[in-house]
């Protein structure tokens, strides 16, 4: 049963997401991260730094507005089983934390309301669901990447430990070096080219760990995100495709009904006779067709036949000149 305050927290749902609130929060949080990067800059205790901390403070407390409206709007079971909701309570609940003592290096993290703006942007979830979706199959690269560092770490311990001990001398010394040469960050003059001066054959080590690491599994990094967004997209699309079928179909079969609610008024439908009785095509297509769109007027009609009774009757008969107005409204909302 609905509650007395259903129809006003729904229309305080619709108010929070309309788009002219979303663009005034959008506009907010680029503002303020704006003044979050300028905050660094400018001498503290000044004039301008007082200035952007009143700024921070008031785009905070539009902030803090905006969960609580939603929260009464939706309540807190709806609205914490949605992603973006939980996400934007964590990062307006970062700001809170004092401002001094051992938490206070969280108040840093203010800059991550920027990240807000992503869910503005549908581009942007797009790539967001994709890289979250392609997390399993990462995973298992990452498994399949660490199996082989730690396979190299320990052969160019074993092998260039002794005269490189600074590069290769412990595991962790060899997986740090290891992962220098991976991103190609100094790795032949650096690295590689000191280690050949002393083991002239070490080129045969470090070309297949860098061909197989900096190649390969990059690129099968890069390859599960790509397929990944690719399916994401092919589903949305499949679904606007779907949804575009069904409302054509709904569409035709309120035409239907349409039609069929017109020739059976224009037939006249006598008092007290049941709808069955009702004969012809405008008969068999209402019963067909739109069989969902009248169902409440061919239970009226049914029992007005039963129990005898005019009123019933009549009401049919206004109950197909509200749906036939009904059906006119729709049409013109869809044009």
């Amino acid at each position: 049963m609905t509650s007395p305050a259903a129809p006003w927290r729904q229309r305080l749902d619709d108010w929070v997401h309309s788009p002219a609130v979303q663009n005034l929060v959008m506009a907010v949080i680029l503002i303020n991260s704006v003044t979050i990067g300028v905050e660094t800059a400018v001498t503290h205790e000044s004039l301008a730094h007082h200035v952007l901390a009143v700024i921070d403070r008031v785009a905070l407390a539009i902030f803090v507005v905006e969960i609580a409206v939603k929260l009464v709007a939706i309540g807190p079971r709806r609205f914490f089983t949605r992603g973006w909701n939980v996400f934007d309570f964590l990062v307006v609940a970062v700001a809170l934390v004092p401002g001094a003592g051992p938490l206070s290096v969280l108040r840093t993290l203010r800059v991550l309301r920027l990240l807000r703006v992503i869910k503005f942007m549908p581009s942007l979830r797009l790539v967001v669901e994709a890289l979250l979706l392609s997390l399993p199959g990462i995973s298992a690269i990452a498994v399949l990447m660490s199996m082989v560092f730690y396979v190299g770490a320990v052969m160019s311990t074993t092998m260039f430990g002794e005269a490189f001990p600074d590069w290769f001398g412990s595991i962790g010394a060899s997986l740090y070096s290891l992962f220098q040469i991976m991103t190609l960050e100094s790795w032949s003059m650096g690295i590689v080219r000191p280690v050949m001066e002393v083991y002239p054959w070490a080129w045969a080590f470090f070309v297949p760990f860098i061909l197989v690491s900096a190649f390969t599994m990059l690129n099968l990094f890069v390859a599960v995100i790509v397929d990944t967004m690719s399916s994401v997209a092919a589903e949305k699309n499949a679904q606007a495709t779907t949804a575009g079928q069904e409302e054509t179909g709904v569409e035709s079969q309120i035409a239907a009904a349409a039609q069929a609610a017109e020739e059976v008024v224009a037939d006249g439908w006598h008092p007290g006779e049941p709808m069955s009785a009702q004969r012809g095509p405008a008969a068999e297509t209402g019963a067909g067709v739109g069989a969902a769109a009248l169902a409440r007027v061919g239970a009226d009609a049914e029992t007005g036949a039963e129990a005898g009774a005019t009123d019933a009757s009549a009401a049919v008969l206004a109950e197909f000149r509200i749906l036939r107005e009904e059906i006119a409204a729709l049409r013109a909302s869809l044009a």
